[in-house]
């Protein structure tokens, strides 16, 4: 209302609201929206002239490494480098030692993330043989994104193959799984086609018939047992001619690697810093992942952070370890895409944005509107600039694109109405705060709210582990 006072305005800024894109100033009270346009005093404003404001970016694939050794990346570290590059909030996977596939290890990583996380976060519980019937219930804990299926071994020692554990899998609880689709039999037939000293030869071992099979099989099984997938990282076309038959059943995810780099330029250039599972492939997957992008098939960008140490990574193949940062250069990726025309940033946004919050159920999130969180996401799109080493803030401490010339730059992260990071400075504290996702997700009469131990003074709770083994318990698990 005219008058009315706010904790916050983002005057004159380009706003990618829902329906339309508007120059309009947005209202902030309590954390959340709470107008747009219109006038009003606020206690701060954050003049945005010249700037575009999306809806928060949230990546769905990190590995922030923790817990673990912590020498290639934590928690802190991990979502510092999300927030400095436009990144209100992740989703980060079990793959750490030891892996997040128990309550108490969801518990934990909740507790390691408060107060020192600078975005929002969720964790993936990681199925395995020996929790696959808890799965339903862990999918369920406050805090957690889902379960994540490894079908193909990666980093990290979490591993499901067999097609009866994954059936068991599936048919315990009802979220979104998250696959990892690589058959790990095809990978045990071809591993003699890895040449020693040559990462060239990872995607003729890792090709993409081993991505193919994989995808097929976790496709039937989700039709045996009617259970939602989202397939992580595509890399093939012909993965997502195949997806987009399915998608009443299976969502998926590219990544901006694979969207950018190719493998006649990316390994002699690199080396094994483009060593990544499933492995950046030649041009012509690249053009028809572009192909596909224009059909719609793919429904998120998800960056697959997976960071490891310049030591690891100078390990001569095949010794060395398959994975590379992204998050930070994820958003500054896609808008430079935006400006060569390849998408536009309506789609961007709703691959960041709107399509994390409609896939997961995630609340109060994804886009711009009253009554939603006050998480923006501000760029420069006309701003040129240059991805430097000293930007970073990953403690593995390279990029693969380090030198690159981008056009569209991050200039501010706001999370609930808080500026986390302003032109590359962060001025606050960490303030991440689990997601929370729809209640139809949750166990049968269980609260909204998590129960909590009590809040600290910066409003964030943390998941009491001994109600989590409550709850399992009383399901008999």
């Amino acid at each position: 209302m005219p008058g009315t006072s706010y904790d916050l305005v983002l005057k004159n800024g380009t706003v990618v609201l829902p329906d339309q894109t508007v120059t309009t100033d947005i209202f902030v009270r309590d954390g959340r929206i709470a107008r747009i346009g219109g006038t009003g005093s606020a206690h701060r404003t954050l003049e945005c002239t010249g700037l575009t404001i999306l809806p928060g970016v949230i990546d769905t694939q990190v590995h922030f490494r923790e817990p673990g050794p912590g020498d290639a990346e934590d928690l802190e570290s991990g979502s510092r480098a999300a927030v400095l590059g436009g990144v209100t909030g992740v989703f980060e996977m079990p793959n750490t030692r030891p892996p997040t596939d128990t309550p108490e290890a969801v518990a934990d990583k909740l507790a390691r993330a408060h107060g020192r996380m600078w975005c929002e976060h969720a964790f993936y519980v990681g199925a395995t043989t020996d929790n696959a019937e808890q799965c339903g219930e862990l999918e369920k804990l406050p805090g957690t994104a889902g379960i994540k299926i490894f079908m193909g071994s990666s980093t990290g020692s979490l591993l499901v193959s067999d097609d009866r554990i994954l059936e068991r899998v599936l048919r315990s609880g009802s979220r979104r799984v998250a696959i990892h689709a690589e058959d790990e039999d095809r990978l045990l037939e071809r591993v003699g086609h890895r040449i020693a000293g040559d990462p060239s030869s990872h995607p003729v071992w890792r090709d993409e018939e081993t991505a193919m099979r994989a995808t097929q099989r976790i496709v039937a099984l989700a039709r045996r047992t009617g259970r939602r997938i989202h397939v992580l990282h595509v890399t093939t076309p012909a993965e997502l001619e195949f997806l987009s038959a399915n998608k009443d059943i299976a969502s998926c995810e590219v990544t901006p690697q694979h969207l950018t780099l190719a493998a006649e330029e990316a390994y002699p250039e690199l080396g094994t810093l483009a060593q990544m599972n499933p492995p950046i492939r030649n041009r012509a997957a690249r053009d028809g992942l572009w192909y596909w992008m224009g059909q719609g098939v793919p429904d998120i960008i998800g960056s697959d952070h997976a960071p490891h140490t310049m030591t690891a990574k100078e390990r001569a193949y095949p010794d060395s370890p398959s994975g590379m940062p992204g998050v930070q250069t994820l958003l500054p990726l896609m808008l430079d895409h935006v400006a060569a025309g390849r998408l536009t940033l309506r789609k961007v946004v709703d691959m960041t944005s709107a399509g994390p919050q409609r896939l997961f159920g995630l609340v109060r999130k994804g886009r711009i509107a009253v009554g939603y969180d006050a998480d923006f996401s501000i760029v420069d799109l006309d701003a040129r600039w240059e991805i430097r080493q000293d930007w970073l803030a990953s403690r593995c401490g390279w990029s693969p694109f380090v030198g690159r010339t981008l056009t569209g730059r991050p200039v501010g992260t706001i999370i609930r109405g808080n500026t986390v990071m302003w032109e590359g400075e962060l001025p606050g504290k960490a303030i991440g705060q689990p997601f929370r996702f729809d209640a139809t997700d949750r166990p049968q009469g269980m609260a909204q709210d998590p129960v909590t131990r009590p809040s600290m003074d910066d409003g964030v709770t943390v998941p009491n582990a001994s109600a989590w083994r409550k709850w399992t318990s009383a399901a008999g698990k």
